[in-house]
């Protein structure tokens, strides 16, 4: 698998209504390299050493998805996965599998601990809930994103070890 890109945003841009248009926004960072640390997140990010978000402070998607969403939705080519808005976008394996979910029967089962390696050494993330794509989906991404992404918005993650991630080749365990 690989990671296809890494995205710092230091300013949340996207509240309020979409039909509102955005509030005044630097631009999402994308990186080569991202430095994560433990129970606090991304460096530099919107959501780092934020308590209300330490269980969701890093949020990892699947670029594949978007291949999905431009044939299903007709467009002329695949979206950019930087406008997710996602932190760490990889490829080549089905992240949403990873979050909290509940079964058939209401049970809920918990989310999955799993690490990602570029080389020089293991990030160990716990993914508790899934980033549920936004009505602002329809606008930064394409219209009619925001229905079909669903269930395949990425996960959130609470980083359990500190590390640096690079763009590329990268290893992906799950525990």
């Amino acid at each position: 698998m690989e990671i296809v890109a890494l995205v710092v945003s230091a300013v949340h841009a996207y509240v309020g209504r979409p039909q509102d248009g955005p509030a005044v926004d630097p631009g999402v960072v994308s990186r080569k390299e991202i430095e994560v640390r433990a129970g606090l997140g991304i460096v530099g990010d919107r959501y780092f050493n934020q308590s209300a978000h330490r269980n969701a402070a890093v949020t990892v998607f699947d670029a594949s998805v978007l291949d999905e969403l431009a044939a299903e939705l007709g467009l002329a080519q695949v979206p950019d996965p930087v406008l997710t808005r996602r932190n760490i976008i990889i490829r080549g394996y089905p992240i949403d599998q990873l979050a909290v979910r509940r079964t058939g029967s209401g049970e809920r089962v918990p989310g999955r601990s799993f690490s990602l390696d570029t080389g020089s050494g293991a990030v160990r993330f716990q993914a508790h809930r899934p980033a549920n794509p936004c009505a602002w989906m329809d606008v930064t991404v394409a219209p009619g994103a925001f229905k079909g992404l669903r269930g395949h918005g990425g996960v959130r993650c609470e980083p359990l070890s500190s590390g640096t991630l690079n763009l590329g080749p990268a290893t992906l365990y799950v525990d």
